[in-house]
């Protein structure tokens, strides 16, 4: 009976996919098991179990007791097994061992140990878990429709205690049947990647497309494939520098329009302050205590951001606030020598059980001291909101932020977000979105392979900001500002303001001329005269040149080019002149078919051992502050699916560490980089004013971060 139980299709039977539908009584686990049969042209196994007792009924031997379970059992193994060899690559079965395993439990309390044994050990590439939101139905071999739940909670537990990988199915039968296909199909595909149920599962549970996970692994194997620089951009030659009455015309612009237009200011503020702190992680690490001086620590390290640290300790806006607790914490703190001060400071701002600052998020930190408050990052992107995102007396803020940390930013919006929505007359209305799992992306290890922690589990990391483009494409507005967490100032936010409107000008008269042209390709008849206008318009100010065959092309096929490349997304673009600040900056990008584009690049995505490219990097005159002015709808007033407009062969591969293990990780296109590379895209000439990131924790001693 045992071999009987556990026997599996015989040798030379072709690979089937089999799928057990599971679940209590009339939950139409019969109904999908023939949908699914139906639609991928297979059999499907019959409930044994019913034919069996019906005829037992019939013939005056009575209704099902113990001695029952194993000779169904028997029989469902048979049915289900002679089915697997003429099955059409899956196979679907209406129940399973499993089921009479926990209907014996259930209703006698007890079950064979072959039973059990053969149940545990009955492999399925997946279960379907049937759930109880179908009407019960009396087919006179039925128990009762009283206890449902407590009996769908048993068959659900049975799968979790026997580590079976199981999704359960909801809705009608229609819906039923969609979903179970979709999730058929992505099964389908992880096998034949060579990942295992439970993988399968995992990916699922976190809504990652199989897809996805296929280019990802071929990225790793294939690399990605370098930008081709061709030059730098440079006033005239791809960043265009306004006069000051130029920008003064543009912001009179904006303010004039403003009033027609949604608004949105987009902060991306999901990133942790650990950077900031690295020096002063390394130095308490390193720093050996009680047996050197802090100078000697210097002097061995040649750490001179901790001696710059140490210089300005007392006009960081978090001193005094420290300070006071240092003296709780060691009464005699006043008494001690100076080294033991510094690095008590130090380790009290770092430590999880003080201040924290290194694993909590930027825009909840200390940035600015003012002569009533200290002010963070996001009260900072508070006030710039009312001064250049407010429109018709609204302004709309949207964080991207970890959802574990949204608390600690809506405690602090609530400080002072009623004091500005007074100043300035003004009502702010602050969104939260959160990067969402679905972008996570499949860590390798050296060798391209998935990798797995100790459990066996594949590791996923976060896929960068890039995954932001997602979050972005959700905000509903006409014009979006974005601009990055630690980009504030304490002391310009007007001119600050003032450059971002006139950057947010120079997008909507764009726009204004754009729809205007798409408006008229719609028409019947355009005149030559007005392709050639749309001709110079994109050359003079989109940088964009059309290829000598564009003139070959019949009149219609010249509109539909013309409205393929004007019918997209805009981001106009704050350049400042470059200084030595890490980071992206604007180059001409030949694409794969040849055209020039204006792009943002990260140095990691440029060739740094081709001679030719190195130099057109260094060549570079200007920086990428993330000053952005972002249109999201077309000119017939419908959101861009910005997903669309991305290019998903300039993602990164980086190295990590999981486990004191060395791997490799895929990072999506950056937000501002790969994500908007095929945006129409300008770039204007910004004064280095509107841009003072806190990449360390000393650049709040910049006069930018400090009181006048």
């Amino acid at each position: 009976m045992e071999e009987n139980l556990e026997q599996l299709p015989k040798s030379g039977a072709k690979p089937i996919i089999k799928i057990a539908i599971f679940g209590p009584e009339s939950t139409g686990k019969t109904t999908l098991a023939t949908q699914l049969a139906e639609y991928y042209k297979t059999v499907w196994v019959p409930e044994f179990a019913r034919d069996y007792l019906q005829e037992k009924l019939d013939s005056g031997r009575g209704i099902c007791d113990i001695d029952d379970m194993l000779p169904i059992a028997y029989g469902q193994t048979k049915l289900e097994n002679e089915s697997a060899l003429i099955a059409n690559k899956y196979l679907f079965c209406d129940t399973n061992l499993l089921v009479t395993k926990v209907f014996s439990e259930l209703y006698y309390n007890f079950c064979d140990s072959l039973l059990d044994k053969a149940a545990r050990a009955h492999q399925y590439d997946l279960f379907f878990l049937t759930n109880i939101d179908v009407p019960w139905e009396d087919d006179g071999l039925r128990d009762s429709p009283e206890g449902r739940e407590t009996v769908f909670e048993v068959f659900k537990q049975s799968l979790i205690d026997n580590k079976k990988p199981f999704i359960t199915i909801s809705g009608d039968k229609e819906t039923r049947l969609k979903r179970a296909v979709a999730i058929i199909e992505d099964l389908t595909t992880a096998l034949q990647i060579g990942f295992t149920s439970f993988d399968f599962l995992q990916i699922h549970e976190r809504g990652i497309s199989l897809e996805n996970i296929k280019r990802q692994l071929e990225i790793f194997e294939k690399g990605i494939q370098k930008c081709v620089l061709v030059d730098p951009a440079t006033v005239n030659n791809g960043i265009l520098k306004l006069s000051d009455a130029d920008f003064e015309e543009k912001v009179r612009f904006f303010d004039a329009e403003k009033s027609k237009l949604k608004l949105n200011k987009f902060v991306p503020a999901s990133g942790a302050a650990s950077r900031m702190f690295k020096f002063l992680m390394t130095f308490l690490n390193e720093f050996n205590f009680g047996n050197e001086s802090i100078n000697a620590y210097i002097n061995r390290k040649k750490d001179l951001e901790l001696a710059l640290f140490i210089i300005g300790i007392d006009k960081f806006p978090f001193f005094e606030t420290l300070g006071k607790k240092l003296k709780k914490i060691y009464p005699d703190f006043d008494t001690l020598e100076r080294d033991y001060k510094y690095y008590y400071f130090i380790k009290t701002l770092l430590s999880p059980e003080y201040f924290d600052f290194a694993n909590k998020p930027k825009g909840i930190l200390p940035f600015h001291k003012y002569e009533t408050h200290i002010a963070a990052p996001i009260q900072e992107h508070l006030q710039e909101c009312v001064h250049y995102a407010s429109s018709d007396n609204q302004s709309h803020l949207h964080l991207t932020v970890s959802e574990n940390h949204q608390k600690l930013f809506e405690k602090i919006i609530e400080t002072i977000k009623g004091e500005i929505e007074t100043e300035s007359n003004s009502t702010i209305t602050v969104s939260y979105s959160y990067q969402k799992k679905e972008t996570d992306t499949i860590a390798v290890d050296l060798n391209n392979k998935p990798f797995r922690d100790e459990k066996g589990m594949l590791v996923f990391r976060p896929g960068g900001h890039g995954a932001l483009i997602g979050n972005l494409n959700t905000i509903d507005a006409d014009v979006v500002f974005v601009k990055n967490i630690d980009n504030v100032s304490q002391n310009n936010i007007k001119e600050i303001s003032f450059y971002k409107k006139a950057l947010a000008g120079v997008l909507i008269e764009l726009q204004y001329q754009i729809f205007g042209f798409l408006n008229a390709l719609d028409k019947d008849e355009i005149a030559s005269e007005k392709i050639n206008e749309i001709l110079v318009f994109l050359k003079k100010q989109l940088n964009i040149e059309m290829k000598d065959y564009f003139h070959k092309f019949k009149l219609e096929n010249q509109v539909s080019e013309l409205k393929e490349i004007l019918n997209r997304p805009i981001r106009v673009c704050g350049m400042v002149k470059n200084e030595g600040e890490p980071g992206g900056g604007p180059f001409w990008v030949k694409g794969n078919e040849g055209r020039l584009t204006l792009q943002i690049v990260e140095t990691s995505q440029v060739d740094l051992n081709n001679e030719m490219q190195l130099k057109i990097l260094g060549n570079a005159t200007h920086f990428n502050p993330v000053d952005l002015v972002c249109g999201l709808k077309n000119y017939k007033n419908e959101q861009f699916d910005l997903s669309e407009f991305v290019d998903h062969d300039s993602g990164f591969i980086v190295h990590k560490n999981s486990g004191g293990v060395e791997v490799k990780s895929y990072e999506l296109p950056g937000l501002w980089n790969g994500a908007m590379a095929n945006w129409l895209t300008v770039f204007v000439e910004v004064p280095l004013l509107t841009f003072s990131p806190v990449k360390t924790v000393n650049d709040l001693l910049k006069p930018e971060h400090q009181p006048l």
